[in-house]
């Protein structure tokens, strides 16, 4: 299911677009979501805009809770790829993030990489974008090829503008649109069930949903062998208060299973 120049693409731009991988579990997915609204975690995070819009519907690390997540996460060829784009022996989930943009919503996904809100770090990283709607490319999510390699990891913080970590002095995100003539900036016309796969660090974005149709999406996130718990000096996101873990320890916890091995 994947070529030599999808994994070339995606270890050296940072992003690659793979047609149709998930298009048999689009409806189960979709299930899914209507439960998951329904029923959200702890963690749920809903943005409603200041103008009064629609909302932006967020929840995380709810894979193993509704029937379509599962499905697509476990049953599906997504382990697999997930490993062969990695160039890693194992498959390891660390977690899902569930995108529901509603019509006419005017919240606008901000430029950031993924590396540095989370609790783990390594070199063999991906997730997978996963739209359940038809997405234009005027409406897709962007990503700056090659950004993976700069050998940063920036600030990160929530999508309303604060710092997620009191304190930190990292580099801020640069102001990648002020920049689009200098840099490359992948993006494409998407179908329900096709994916991005793409690396933790690349830089990424996605405008705001001005349509009169929904954007749902399930963006699931793979380590590999090489990955370890990382040392941050304040908050994850996603939170997980309940696991004990040591800095630079091997990423391995029951949270974390490893759903692909070679």
């Amino acid at each position: 299911m994947l070529t030599e120049d999808q994994i070339l693409d995606f270890q050296t731009q940072g992003a690659v677009l793979l047609k149709g991988a998930f298009a048999d579990h689009v409806a189960q997915a979709r299930e899914a979501i209507d439960q998951n609204i329904a029923a959200p975690s702890w963690r749920e995070r809903t943005y409603r805009p200041d103008d009064g819009g629609q909302a932006f519907f967020q929840d995380y690390v709810v894979w193993d809770q509704f029937d379509g997540y599962r499905a697509l996460v476990k049953d599906s060829a997504m382990p697999e790829l997930a490993a062969r784009l990695m160039g890693s022996r194992t498959a390891r989930i660390f977690h899902d993030h569930i995108l529901v943009k509603e019509p006419g919503n005017s919240v606008v996904t901000p430029w950031h990489q993924d590396q540095p809100y989370y609790l783990c770090e390594g070199w063999q990283t991906v997730s997978f974008w996963v739209p359940l709607d038809p997405v234009p490319r005027e409406r897709t999510i962007e990503y700056v090829a090659g950004s993976h390699l700069w050998g940063k990891d920036f600030k990160p913080q929530r999508f309303d503008g604060t710092d997620l970590r009191e304190g930190d002095a990292s580099e801020a995100v640069p102001d990648v649109d002020a920049m689009r003539d200098e840099l490359t900036i992948l993006g494409w016309d998407m179908e329900p069930g096709d994916a991005v796969a793409f690396d933790f660090r690349t830089l990424h974005g996605a405008p705001a949903n001005a349509s009169p149709s929904r954007r749902r999406v399930i963006s699931v996130r793979w380590v590999g062998d090489d990955a370890v718990f990382a040392d941050r000096q304040g908050p994850t996101s996603p939170a997980f208060p309940d696991l004990s873990y040591t800095p630079g320890a091997p990423f391995d916890a029951p949270d974390f299973p490893v759903l692909f091995r070679s």
